[in-house]
């Protein structure tokens, strides 16, 4: 068993992914990346139960949202779309030289 120093020891498990979604992710990192990328995707949906959970919590503890909190969060949420937009559409400077369209300090 292997062990993971975040996490403990790995389990193997066996799990069933429509056929074209195996393929892809054997494209993307190869057959012995294959459990990172499925680990890394779990992990990622835990945080987004968690996430929600506490959300329902809060909700449930002070109501939902108001209409301007609601604008307000779009609204950056929008931006931070267009600046991430901004930034892949910038050619990559020289390693060092730039990151995320600004200059390394």
């Amino acid at each position: 068993m292997d062990s993971h120093p975040e996490h403990g020891p790995a389990q193997k498990v066996s799990i069933s992914m429509p056929a074209d979604r195996v393929a892809e992710v054997k494209a993307r990192v190869g057959a012995r990346g294959f459990s990172a990328y499925v680990s890394a995707a779990v992990e990622r949906q835990i945080q987004r139960d968690r996430l929600e959970e506490l959300l329902q919590e809060a909700e449930a503890k002070i109501g939902p949202p108001t209409p301007d909190s609601t604008e307000w969060a779009e609204g950056i949420f929008r931006e931070a779309e267009a600046l991430w937009a901004a930034e892949q559409a910038e050619p990559q400077g020289s390693e060092g030289e730039q990151w995320g369209g600004r200059k390394a300090g």
